[in-house]
């Protein structure tokens, strides 16, 4: 399915310190949630560490619409490729422009394919249906690897194995 780009009005571009409370604003609408912390210490590694990150924000008549930002993680577990990793996007529900998602993720991946970056991978919770059908829309599929966690809290007592 052709996903049609965003009116002319909207324009990608660079984030700066100056969006952080609007990103925040427009994570808290999806998240529930106000993440300034996250926000705060994303905005601190990508100034030291530039080359590590890939971050655009797109807007409408100057106003901060939506945003977009990852990592790139270099040589995971002995592997030589370079991956970027989606840590948020998120777009104003309230702004008129359609498909700023979209243009989000494909300035994304241009910005990842000039850094060397052949994979962009992230995270959906499972039930999170929207998201997934936006993901799957923008093409990504399901990944070779398997997520595993483990619950932190009181640590396992050793069974002893020779009882």
């Amino acid at each position: 399915m052709a996903i049609s780009p965003p009116a002319s009005g909207a324009r990608a571009r660079p984030i700066t310190d100056a969006d952080l409370d609007r990103m925040i604003a427009i994570d808290e609408v999806h998240s529930g949630y106000r993440r300034r912390r996250f926000f705060e210490k994303r905005f601190a590694s990508a100034k030291r560490h530039p080359e590590d990150f890939v971050q655009v924000g797109i807007e409408v008549d100057r106003s901060l619409c939506g945003f977009a930002i990852g990592r790139v993680l270099r040589g995971e577990f002995g592997q030589n490729d370079e991956i970027a990793v989606l840590d948020a996007i998120g777009v104003d529900p309230a702004c008129p422009e359609q498909h700023l998602g979209q243009s989000l993720i494909d300035e994304l991946l241009n910005i990842s394919r000039r850094q060397g970056v052949k994979t962009l991978q992230l995270q959906v919770h499972w039930n999170s249906h929207d998201l997934l059908r936006f993901f799957n829309m923008s093409g990504f599929q399901l990944s070779p690897r398997l997520a595993l966690e483990r619950q932190i809290g009181e640590l396992r007592e050793e069974v002893d194995q020779d009882s």
